[in-house]
């Protein structure tokens, strides 16, 4: 069955420039997605202050860590319909589609009640300090009462790119976007809602993308059509879709957990350090949004040709992958540390210590993010070959298990408790989990190609 003029063929032609193609409207996708959030930043923070930074800002890692566990299960969904197109299973592709939007609605309910409920005891809990407190509430009770429509856009995306499909999702969030901007300055300036109009502007933008979204797996003419009525959760498919995206929740989550860990300790040297570390967070957020585009590739690419049995383009993938992940990281930090100040003071407008508190971590951390593509890719080419424990295992170890570790003995000498050596966890973390991700892809490589061989 044909999957639609707009899908790259995965497991035949030329693989580079197919990668590009598919990577750029991911990488676009996923800067308006960031935008999001930076959009609430520059509008509260021109209009508001920095305080109300700081206020969303330091919501970001415990808010990560809630919905990237669900979102983990987006994986599972992408790798379990890529596999059954490369393998030519339009009833498992169909079946899979079917099961994705009650999994949505169980996951979004679940979501909604922990986040509304605990968001302000999980913020106390990271020491956010009492100025911030009431409007950090207020936003991230807000962003849980419309999480749904966000796990209802990841899901039914993950759909569409394991298809081939990258374009459609970036018009989506395209038009989300620019109304996410409008909304934003009309709920802040016109109705003075401070952090709470700039929630509420996300939210209703990210139901309008998942409407989008929905309505075009609705329209399409093969086996990813998706029929409201005749949704339903099927055994298999589900517990695919659990088998490889659970693990990815969970080593998201921890990862959370480890950022979480490291938010309460920035926490502890203020709100100035805390406004200028949401700021240059949000701003190394975008080379970290385009390294994950050549995850993404990593994880469709090798699952396509997996289920194809084509392991000698499986071996290309990463290749390709890895070296365009590094070169992209590379150059938007040269851009990005470049412009620091003036980017950093488009967040922030009455606080130039909090802006120098931005600039030490976009130089101990946005300059060295290349580093990140080596362990987001080999993490992306694992979980497209079927994998799910070992690369939350070793995400585990590498990156939470380290990065503890160095908080509690390195972090906590009175010499070392400083910025600059908190945020040097990061990059250390990134190159030990790549390395051992690496040797893990490796081995299963080798492992599943001699058995197709044989077979």
């Amino acid at each position: 069955m044909k999957y639609g003029n707009r899908n790259i063929n995965m497991v035949q032609g030329p693989l580079f420039t197919s990668i590009i193609r598919y990577t750029l409207p991911i990488i676009a996708t996923g800067l308006l997605q960031l935008l999001f959030n930076a959009a609430d930043l520059v509008v509260v923070g021109q209009f508001c202050g920095s305080i109300s930074v700081a206020a969303v800002g330091t919501t970001a890692s415990i808010t990560s860590l809630m919905i990237n566990f669900f979102i983990g299960l987006s994986v599972g969904v992408g790798v379990a319909v890529a596999q059954a197109i490369g393998a030519k299973e339009d009833t498992q592709v169909y079946r899979t589609v079917h099961t994705v939007l009650p999994l949505v609605l169980i996951c979004g309910g679940v979501l909604t009640v922990l986040g509304f409920a605990g968001s302000q005891q999980f913020l106390i809990w990271m020491g956010t300090p009492d100025d911030v407190l009431p409007l950090s509430t207020v936003y991230m009770q807000i962003i849980f009462g419309g999480v749904t429509f966000s796990l209802a856009y990841n899901f039914l995306a993950a759909i569409l790119r394991a298809a081939g499909d990258t374009k459609s999702p970036l018009i989506f969030l395209t038009i989300a976007g620019v109304a996410n901007v409008v909304l934003n300055v009309i709920f802040v300036t016109l109705f003075h809602m401070n952090v709470a109009g700039v929630a509420l502007a996300t939210v209703l933008s990210q139901a309008l993308s998942a409407v989008l979204t929905l309505r075009a797996l609705m329209r399409r003419t093969d086996a990813c059509q998706l029929r409201i009525s005749e949704s339903r959760i099927y055994a298999a498919p589900l517990k695919r879709i659990v088998q490889i995206g659970l693990p990815a929740g969970i080593q998201s989550s921890l990862f959370s957990i480890s950022n979480v860990l490291i938010q309460s300790s920035i926490n502890s040297f203020g709100a100035v350090v805390m406004s200028g570390n949401a700021a240059a967070q949000n701003i190394d957020g975008f080379i970290g949004t385009a390294i994950n585009g050549f995850h993404q590739a990593a994880v469709n690419f090798t699952g396509q040709n997996v289920g194809a049995k084509q392991y000698d383009r499986v071996r290309k993938v990463l290749g390709i992958c890895l070296g365009c992940g590094v070169v992209t990281g590379m150059l938007l930090s040269a851009v990005i540390y470049a412009f620091g100040p003036q980017l950093l003071s488009i967040y922030i407008n009455d606080s130039a210590e909090a802006i120098t508190y931005g600039m030490i971590r976009l130089t101990y951390l946005g300059l060295p993010y290349c580093c990140c593509a080596l362990m987001d890719v080999s993490t992306g080419a694992l979980r497209g070959m079927g994998a799910s424990a070992a690369p939350m295992l070793i995400s585990v170890l590498g990156i939470c298990g380290f990065r503890v570790v160095w908080i509690y003995t390195i972090f906590s000498i009175p010499a070392f408790h400083t910025l600059p050596v908190l945020y040097i966890s990061y990059v250390v973390s990134w190159l030990v989990t790549a390395a051992a991700e690496l040797i893990a892809f490796v081995l299963l490589y080798r492992k599943q190609r001699r058995a197709v061989l044989r077979g």
